[in-house]
C-alpha cells in the first residue's frame, strides 16, 4: 500500500517524534511505501529514517523551491513545479492519506484533500493522527461542521481520527484489504 503521510518538516521534540518514528517502522515492517513530501528535514527525516530501516520504500514528491532539502537516495523522487502540482501529485502516488502533526502547510494539504473527498474526486481513506492530543481543536471543529450541516456527508466517512500510529495502520488496513 502507498501511504501519503503529510506532516512537519520542522524539528519538533520527543513528543512528536518518538510516536512519529513508532508508526514509521510499523509502515516499513508491514512492507507499505511512504509518500510524502521528500524534505530530508524535520519530522520529514524521523519518518522517512523509520520507513527506510524497518524495509519500507520512499516516494517523495518535492517543489522545486525545496527542492534543496530533498532526501538522496529515495526510490523515487519527484520535483513538482508548485505546490498545487504537489499536493495532486501526493494524491495519485497514493491509496490512503495520513495526516500527522503540523503546520499551515500540512493543514492545507489535509483540508484540500478533505475537500476533494466530500465532493467525490477520491475515495481513499484519510486518517488525522491526533498525536497529544495536537488536532483535538480540528476534531471539534468538525464535529460542530457536522452538526450544523456544513458537512454533506458524514464526518465518519470524510475522515477518521486515530490516536496512536497502530490504530491508524489497523483502520487503513482494514480499508485496503
Amino acid at each position: 500500500m502507498n501511504i501519503c503521510v503529510f506532516l512537519s518538516a520542522a524539528d519538533l521534540d520527543e513528543r512528536y517524534t518518538a510516536p512519529a518514528r513508532e508508526f514509521a517502522g510499523l509502515l516499513g515492517k508491514a512492507g507499505h511505501t511512504l509518500v510524502w513530501g521528500g524534505s530530508d528535514t524535520g519530522l520529514m527525516r524521523v519518518v522517512a529514517d523509520g520507513v527506510e530501516e524497518a524495509g519500507g520504500r520512499l516516494v517523495g514528491v518535492t517543489v522545486d523551491f525545496l527542492a534543496h532539502k530533498a532526501r538522496p537516495n529515495t526510490d523515487q523522487m519527484v520535483v513538482a513545479g508548485d505546490l498545487a502540482e504537489r499536493k495532486a501529485l501526493l494524491l495519485a502516488k497514493s491509496d490512503a492519506i495520513v495526516v500527522m502533526v503540523g503546520g499551515t502547510g500540512t493543514l492545507d494539504e489535509a483540508t484540500e484533500i478533505l475537500e476533494l473527498k466530500k465532493h467525490g474526486k477520491h475515495s481513499k481513506p484519510v486518517v488525522l493522527l491526533n498525536t497529544a492530543g495536537f488536532y483535538d481543536g480540528l476534531k471539534a471543529q468538525f464535529h460542530r461542521m457536522e452538526t450544523e450541516g456544513f458537512l454533506p456527508i458524514p464526518l465518519t466517512d470524510l475522515v477518521f481520527f486515530a490516536d496512536d500510529g497502530a490504530t491508524t495502520l489497523a483502520f487503513l488496513e482494514s480499508r485496503l484489504s
